[in-house]
C-alpha cells in the first residue's frame, strides 16, 4: 500500500514538473514576471536568467508595482514579443519652451535593439518647430517642420499634417540617436508656444482621440527591434570554459533572419529548450483541416475518412468510394421512380378530390334549386328594397354547429321537421330547424317563412338568422328559445316558473302586439294562420315569442282575405274559414281567441270526452259557460283566487268577444292589444252581462260546426289540417 503512494506521489510530481517545463517562459528558477509585465526567454531579470548579458533586465522594486528596466538604457519595459523580436519600451518626450532657437538631447540604446522603422513615427508638435533627427556623428537622418500662425491655431485634434504638427518615417538601422528643435521665425507672439519631438509607437499615437494629449506626457511608447548579433546557423560563442559553439534555439526550433522560430506543427518560446511544443491541429479551437476525421500526430496531424469513402489527392478531402457511388446512383433512380409513383398517385387523389368537390358541389347546386333557392330568389327580387338580413348557411357551418346533427342536439320534432340546438363558429347558441319537405306545397311553405321572417322585426317575433338550401333538405337558422312553449307552462305545471295571473296577462299584451305588428304595421299584412299556445314560446327572461310562420301569408294592402286550402290545428280553427275557405285577420283573432281561454280556463283547446257531456270544444265550452254566467267555475284554479275579478271578467269578454263566429263582429288585434294593456287600469268598462247580451250565439251551431271540424279532419277530407310541432324549444 505504501509503494503504490510513494508511486502516485512520484508521478504526480512528475507531472507537475512536466506541466511548469511547459507554461514557463523563462528558465528554471528565473523569475517570470516584474510587476504587471512577463519577462520572456531569451531576456531575464539577473544572472544566467537571459541568453546575452546586454539584454538583461533590472526589475526596480521602488514602484509599486514594481517595473522592468533595460540594463543599459534605462527605459522602461512595457511588453516582449519573442515571435516577432520586439520589445516595448518607454521613450522619452522632448520639450523644449525657450525658443531660443536649439535644443538637443540624446537618446542611447544598445545593440542588440534599434528603434523600428516600421512600427514608429517620428513626431514634432509646436508652432514653426523644425525637428531633425540626428546620429552621434552629427549627421542628419530625418525629421519634419511644423507651422502655424494665429489662423491656425484650432484645428483638428487627429490631424497630424503640418500644421501644428508634423510627422516623419523613423530611419532604419539606428539605435543612438540625438534630436534638435529648432524656431523657423521670429514671430514674438509665438514665444509662449512650446515645441516638443519624439518617437512614438505609429498604432498608439493613431488610436489617440487627441494627439495633443502627449504634450501633457514625460515618455511615450516606443517599439524596438532585436538581434542577437548571431551567425546565419543561429550559433552563439558560449563562455570561455565551453569548448564548442552552442545552438541557441531548442528542440523543434529552428533560425531564419537571425532569430529562433518554432518549426511548422509546434508552437511556444523557441529559445527555450523545450519551449516548442506541439500543436494539435485537431483540436476544436482550430480551423478544421480535415473534411471527416481528423488526428493529430507531432508536428503535424493526419487525415481519414468514414467508411465507404477515401481521402482525395491533397489527403484533406473524402470522396465516395467507388462502390458507394454505384449504390448511390442505384438509390437515387429507386428514389426517383419511387417519387414518380408517390407523384402519380397524388396526381390521382388530388384529382379525385377535385372531381368529388364538383360533385359536391353540383349536388349543392341541385339541392339548391330542388329546395325553393329560384324560388327564394324571385320572392326576395319581388320585395321593395330587397331582403338582407337574412344569411345563406352552409351546410358545413350548420353541421359543424349541430355536431353533425347529433342526437342528444334534438330540442323538438314533429311533422314539418326536426329542430337541433346548434352554436356557430362565433359563439352564438342558435335553433336548426331540419324541415321534411316531400310535395311541392311544403317547399312553398318553407320559402314562405323565409322571405316572411325577414321582413318581419318585432321583439315577440322569434328571429330568424338565416338558411340553408344547398342541403337534401333545407334548414332554417333561428335564435335559440330555451324555456320552451306557452303549452307547456298553461297544461304541466312548473314550479319554478308558475303561471299568475299577471304572467299571463303580460303575455297575452306580448303576444298580442305581435299580431297587431302583423296585421297593421308590417310593410305588407301578414296572416298567421296558425295561432296556438304550441307556437308561442318563452325566451331567457320569458318574454313571449311568436314563431312558426310556415303557412303565414302576406296579402295586399287592399286585399281582405285569402281563398285557400283548409290549414290549421284542432281547437284553434276559425269556423268561418273552414266553411267559406276564406281566411281574414280575424281568423287569427279566433285563433287568439282560444289562446286566451287557455290562459284562462288551463284546458286544452280539445277536451277529453266525458260522459254526459258531448262538448269537445275549448271554445264551445267557454262560450256556454260565459253565456250561463259561470266564468268563475271553469277557471284555472292555479290562479283563479289571486286575479281580479273585474280584470278576469274584462279578460274573459276579450276572449268572449274574439270567438265570435261572425267574424266581422270580432275586434281587430290592435282594439285586442289596446283592451289587453289597458285591463288592469280600466275598470269602467260595461258588465260582462251587458256584453253577453249585445252578442247572439248559437251553440248548438257553433257545436255542430266543431263536430262537423271534428269528423272531416278525421276522415280525410281534402280541407287538410296541419300537424302540430314544437319549433326551437328544447324538450323537457
Amino acid at each position: 500500500m505504501e509503494l503504490v503512494l510513494k508511486i502516485i506521489l512520484v508521478s504526480s510530481v512528475l507531472i507537475q514538473e512536466v506541466s511548469a517545463q511547459e507554461t514557463s517562459v523563462a528558465m528554471p528558477d528565473c523569475p517570470q514576471k516584474c510587476g504587471d509585465v512577463t519577462i520572456h526567454y531569451p531576456f531575464g531579470i539577473g544572472r544566467n536568467c537571459s541568453l546575452d548579458w546586454r539584454i538583461q533586465i533590472s526589475c526596480n522594486d521602488n514602484f509599486t508595482p514594481p517595473k522592468p528596466f533595460l540594463n543599459y538604457s534605462n527605459l522602461e519595459v512595457v511588453n516582449i514579443s519573442v515571435l516577432e523580436g520586439t520589445i516595448e519600451v518607454k521613450n522619452p518626450v522632448f520639450k523644449d519652451c525657450s525658443n531660443r532657437g536649439l535644443a538637443q538631447r540624446v537618446v542611447f540604446v544598445y545593440k542588440p535593439f534599434r528603434f523600428s522603422s516600421t512600427r514608429n513615427l517620428f513626431i514634432a508638435m509646436g508652432c514653426n518647430n523644425l525637428a531633425v533627427i540626428k546620429n552621434l556623428e552629427g549627421s542628419n537622418l530625418g525629421g519634419c517642420m511644423s507651422f502655424c500662425d494665429q489662423k491656425t491655431l484650432t484645428i483638428d485634434k487627429r490631424d497630424c499634417f503640418g500644421v501644428k504638427c508634423c510627422q516623419a518615417i523613423v530611419p532604419p538601422y539606428f539605435w543612438n540617436f540625438t534630436t534638435s528643435l529648432r524656431t523657423t521665425d521670429d514671430d514674438k507672439n509665438l514665444d509662449d508656444i512650446c515645441k516638443y519631438a519624439f518617437i512614438v509607437n505609429k498604432k498608439w499615437f493613431e488610436n489617440l482621440t487627441d494627439i495633443y494629449s502627449v504634450q501633457l506626457m514625460k515618455e511615450v511608447p516606443a517599439v524596438l527591434d532585436w538581434n542577437l548579433n548571431l551567425t546565419d546557423e543561429c550559433y552563439t560563442l558560449r563562455p570561455t570554459n565551453v569548448s564548442r559553439n552552442m545552438s541557441v534555439c531548442g528542440t523543434y526550433a529552428t533560425c531564419h533572419n537571425l532569430k529562433c522560430s518554432c518549426l511548422k506543427g509546434y508552437q511556444g518560446n523557441p529559445y527555450l529548450p523545450h519551449g516548442c511544443r506541439d500543436t494539435d491541429e485537431c483540436a476544436p479551437s482550430h480551423k478544421k483541416v480535415c473534411a471527416q476525421n481528423c488526428m493529430n500526430t507531432p508536428g503535424g496531424y493526419r487525415c481519414s475518412c468514414k467508411r465507404g469513402w477515401e481521402l482525395d489527392t491533397n489527403a484533406r478531402g473524402c470522396t465516395e468510394a467507388t462502390n458507394v457511388k454505384k449504390a448511390r446512383i442505384i438509390l437515387a433512380i429507386a428514389s426517383c421512380t419511387i417519387l414518380g409513383v408517390v407523384l402519380v398517385l397524388a396526381a390521382t387523389w388530388w384529382l379525385c378530390k377535385v372531381m368529388k368537390r364538383r360533385r359536391v358541389r353540383i349536388v349543392k347546386e341541385m339541392n339548391f334549386e330542388r329546395n325553393g333557392g329560384l324560388l327564394l330568389r324571385q320572392q326576395v327580387s319581388s320585395i321593395e328594397g330587397n331582403v338582407d338580413t337574412t344569411k345563406l348557411f352552409s351546410s358545413k357551418e350548420l353541421d359543424m354547429a349541430t355536431d353533425h346533427y347529433n342526437k342528444d342536439r334534438i330540442l323538438g320534432q314533429g311533422g314539418q321537421g326536426t329542430v337541433y340546438k346548434g352554436m356557430l363558429a362565433d359563439g352564438s347558441i342558435v335553433a336548426v330547424k331540419k324541415s321534411k319537405i316531400d310535395d311541392e306545397s311544403k317547399k312553398e311553405q318553407f320559402i314562405n317563412e323565409v322571405v316572411l321572417l325577414s321582413k318581419t322585426n318585432h321583439r315577440n317575433i322569434v328571429k330568424l338568422h338565416g338558411c340553408c338550401l344547398e342541403t337534401d333538405v333545407p334548414l332554417l337558422v333561428y335564435e335559440f328559445i330555451p324555456n320552451g312553449t306557452l303549452f307547456e307552462y298553461i297544461h304541466d305545471y312548473n314550479q319554478d316558473f308558475p303561471l299568475t295571473w299577471d304572467i299571463r296577462v303580460r303575455i297575452a299584451i306580448e303576444i298580442a302586439g305581435a299580431l297587431f305588428y302583423l296585421h297593421s304595421a308590417s310593410s305588407l299584412p301578414i296572416y298567421h294562420r296558425d295561432i296556438k299556445s304550441s307556437n308561442i314560446l318563452l325566451d331567457k327572461k320569458y318574454k313571449a315569442k311568436l314563431a312558426d310562420f310556415g303557412t303565414s301569408k302576406s296579402i295586399a294592402i287592399d286585399q281582405t282575405h285569402l281563398t285557400t286550402r283548409v290549414q290549421g290545428t284542432f281547437g284553434y280553427l276559425d269556423p268561418e274559414y273552414f266553411q267559406s275557405s276564406q281566411y281574414t285577420d280575424k281568423s287569427d283573432v279566433y285563433s287568439f281567441g282560444v289562446v286566451l281561454v287557455e290562459l284562462l280556463t288551463g284546458q286544452k283547446p280539445i277536451l277529453a270526452p266525458r260522459a254526459h257531456d258531448e262538448e269537445r270544444s275549448l271554445a264551445t265550452h267557454f262560450i256556454l259557460a260565459m253565456k250561463e254566467n259561470r266564468i268563475f267555475d271553469i277557471l284555472d284554479p292555479r290562479f283563479a283566487k289571486e286575479g281580479d275579478k273585474e280584470e278576469i271578467k274584462l279578460f274573459a269578454d276579450i276572449a268572449y268577444r274574439c270567438l265570435n263566429l261572425n267574424g266581422r263582429k270580432r275586434p281587430t288585434m290592435k282594439q285586442v292589444a289596446a283592451e289587453l294593456e289597458s285591463i288592469d287600469k280600466s275598470h269602467t268598462l260595461l258588465t260582462a252581462e251587458q256584453q253577453y247580451e249585445e252578442i247572439e250565439y248559437p251553440v248548438s251551431h257553433l257545436n255542430g260546426l266543431w263536430d262537423l271540424t271534428s269528423t272531416s279532419m278525421s276522415s280525410g277530407t281534402s280541407n287538410s289540417v296541419k300537424v302540430d310541432i314544437e319549433p326551437l324549444i328544447p324538450k323537457y
